[in-house]
């Protein structure tokens, strides 16, 4: 029998996370991840093998079925899906990829998904965050990287009042509690 200190843990196992009539914090759903990076030709043999167009212009996400690939730099894409193994997609990747100067990283392990909804997720993540996140200025589709307050995340807008947020593993904790504080002080507009 395994011991229970051995059991593989989530970083917010135990954490209470808010859900209210118009702020949720929720867990992703599972997801592996890799940062990808390469020039044009790299990018396009990519797009075939992902099924998703990597995008080529600032804060866009392309988008298929479980998939997603969103636009962190000019020659930098973080792609998500729910629904490969690691192991399979970074091979369909790298075989479609032959020798065309590239990297392809697995950080699955190392970063985690919240998903933030409801009327007050963009006031709530405006507490931390430096970006104007009103619809007009970051619409629906946008993904960007920044900051909510000390941690790194990257902020994707999927729908008017829903966001995904991707932050390392070990600022999960912080970053839910934070976005808890933030969505009960947060001002009526």
């Amino acid at each position: 029998m395994s011991s229970p200190w051995l059991r593989p843990r989530f970083p917010l196992d135990d954490a209470a996370l808010p859900s209210g009539p118009r702020f949720t914090l929720a867990d992703a759903p599972p997801a592996e991840r890799f940062v990808f990076r390469g020039g044009e030709a790299a990018r396009q043999s990519c797009s075939a093998a992902f099924g998703v167009e990597l995008p080529t212009r600032l804060g866009a996400a392309g988008q298929s079925g479980e998939r997603a690939a969103l636009w962190l730099g000019p020659d930098e894409w973080l792609l998500i899906t729910e629904s490969e193994s690691v192991e399979a997609l970074a091979a369909a990747i790298e075989d479609a990829l032959g020798g065309v100067p590239h990297a392809l990283v697995d950080v699955s392990h190392r970063q985690v998904g919240l998903v933030v909804s409801g009327a007050d997720a963009a006031r709530t993540l405006s507490a931390g965050c430096p970006l104007d996140l009103r619809l007009k200025t970051f619409p629906v589709g946008m993904a960007t990287r920044t900051i909510i307050d000390k941690a790194e995340i990257v902020l994707w807008r999927r729908g008017e009042a829903e966001f995904r947020v991707e932050v390392a593993r070990s600022f999960s904790p912080w970053l839910a509690a934070a976005l808890g504080e933030a969505a009960r002080g947060a001002p009526k507009v």
